[in-house]
């Protein structure tokens, strides 16, 4: 689950992580507002979305004066935004930040995330922080400073030191940075997040540092953990047809290609995937119905899957372990019946009661197309797309 800046800093400031003052706006009234109660002669106005990339995007802007924040307000509310991480959606505006202007001497970069391949949480560090960190990744990662946090000791004094001198901090800056990551940590850790972001963390014109921004993503899987976190979803800054998937507890993630994919089972959904491409095609969706399937769960799949404006066919791939074959045959049929599904179905059963399945599927009247093995379906699936 994402955040919206305002609300990760929210997060950042009851953890006692220094974030610049700022309002929460949803009308261009309430922008002019926010900036006189917050009062000085500069603000910045930022638009609120689930994206990085927003100010390349027209998405944060300074504003002198407050007809310039109510100008800039307007305008970020009656647009949508797309960025490099927004995976081809455009975002719509409904709130915008305005905050106070900080003067920026400096702009370092400071993460958290969960680094799986060494099974814990790393912290990564760098002195050229800015939108243009990817690039600095790539190019220049020497720059790049990571320290590897120990589950069960934590984070160490040391370690933030370590980082700090890394960044070419002062030794009054070295003890603020270890405030704020032993903060972080603290909010990673009980929050059940994947991942912080503060780009940039700035030294500001009195030497002090402070978060400019701030990304946070937590793990769905611990959301029933923590209510506060999920009240703070914004589901209009999610793919409608996730979002419907996740009220019917179904994994679904669209993707560009034009054959459907149904499997229970997300390895067996991800190698479907890789075997449609083997053969030449280009799966439209990532959908996992899971083990205890039934027949409104592969009901409500179809739906899904019919939602995408580029499908040309479904690919079906079910394993009977937990949930028979012939169950799964029976959702098949109805879905095809009552979704009026036009697309050709490439189905491959096997497991329990798997001939009874085949059979019901042969004698339903219906223009489905059996297949022996994942192989075999997959290259049916990509002959149906080509004629």
């Amino acid at each position: 689950m994402n955040f919206h800046e305002y609300q990760a800093k929210e997060l950042f400031a009851h953890y006692r992580i220094p974030v610049p003052a700022g309002i929460v706006a949803a009308t261009p009234l309430a922008a002019v507002e926010a900036a006189r109660e917050l009062g000085g002669d500069q603000w910045v106005v930022k638009a609120q979305v689930h994206a990085g990339g927003r100010g390349k995007a027209g998405g944060v802007k300074l504003a002198n004066s407050l007809e310039e924040v109510r100008a800039e307000s307007e305008r970020m509310l009656n647009m949508k935004i797309s960025t490099y991480q927004t995976g081809g959606l455009e975002l719509p505006v409904d709130s915008v930040l305005v905050a106070e202007a900080v003067d920026i001497a400096s702009e370092l970069y400071l993460s958290a995330l969960i680094d799986r391949a060494n099974s814990c949480v790393t912290f990564i560090g760098s002195a050229a922080g800015g939108v243009d960190i990817e690039e600095v990744a790539a190019t220049e990662p020497e720059k790049i400073i990571a320290i590897k946090v120990d589950n069960t000791a934590g984070l160490q004094p040391f370690q933030s030191r370590k980082m700090g001198f890394g960044m070419d901090l002062s030794g009054i800056q070295v003890r603020q940075l270890g405030h704020i990551m032993s903060c972080l940590y603290r909010l990673f850790r009980e929050k059940d997040l994947s991942l912080i972001e503060v780009n940039p963390l700035i030294i500001d014109k009195d030497g002090n540092l402070l978060a400019l921004d701030a990304k946070i993503n937590a793990d769905d899987n611990a959301l029933f953990r923590h209510k506060d976190l999920a009240a703070m979803r914004d589901e209009a800054q999610e793919d409608p047809t996730e979002v419907a998937a996740s009220k019917h507890d179904l994994n679904y993630v669209t993707l560009d290609g034009n054959i459907g994919c149904m499997v229970n089972g997300a390895g067996l959904a991800m190698a479907t995937m890789d075997v449609i491409k083997l053969n030449g095609g280009e799966p439209a969706n990532f959908l996992d119905v899971g083990g205890g399937s039934n027949a409104e769960r592969v009901k409500e799949a179809f739906k899904l899957i019919l939602c995408s404006d580029r499908l040309e066919a479904i690919l079906v791939n079910i394993f009977g372990g937990i949930v028979r074959c012939d169950e799964i045959a029976q959702g098949i049929i109805a879905a095809v019946r009552e979704v009026g599904v036009t697309v050709p179905v490439i189905v491959r059963l096997e497991g329990t009661n798997v001939d009874k399945g085949k059979r019901l599927l042969s004698e339903s009247g219906l223009s489905i197309i059996a297949a022996d093995d994942l192989n075999d379906a997959a290259q049916k699936a990509v002959a149906a797309v080509a004629a």
